[in-house]
């Protein structure tokens, strides 16, 4: 099976999406809510152009700003978690705190490598 990092983006968005359906309507929930939809589903757009990037260095920013929005998903998948806001946190937050981390450590490296050419 090939791997395709942008479909990986994709259903990592879906599973954002899918979290925040779960989430208290409160107006921490709200506010969390309206944040994590925007940085969860920010990666996938920014790699989507990262691919037609001009340049190494548009290349490497659109990669940065991606990069930018997973750390900020993360720290919000966090105070969801620690909040409480979940109404049934299960493990699809644990699930997306660990294919969250993935995605970071591929995009850091990912920049490293474009970075040292």
């Amino acid at each position: 099976m090939k791997y395709d990092l942008h479909e990986r983006l994709i259903d990592f968005a879906v599973m954002i999406i899918e979290i925040t359906k779960e989430v208290e309507s409160s107006r921490a929930g709200k506010h969390l809510i309206g944040q994590i939809i925007r940085s969860g589903s920010s990666p996938s757009l920014n790699y989507s152009e990262a691919q037609s990037a001009e340049s190494r260095n548009d290349f490497i920013h659109k990669m940065s700003i991606a990069l930018k929005e997973l750390r900020e998903t993360f720290a919000c998948l966090k105070i969801i978690e620690r909040a409480n806001l979940c109404s049934k946190p299960d493990n699809k937050i644990s699930k997306a705190l660990i294919e969250n981390n993935e995605l970071i450590a591929i995009f850091v490296k990912s920049i490293a490598t474009s970075k040292s050419k």
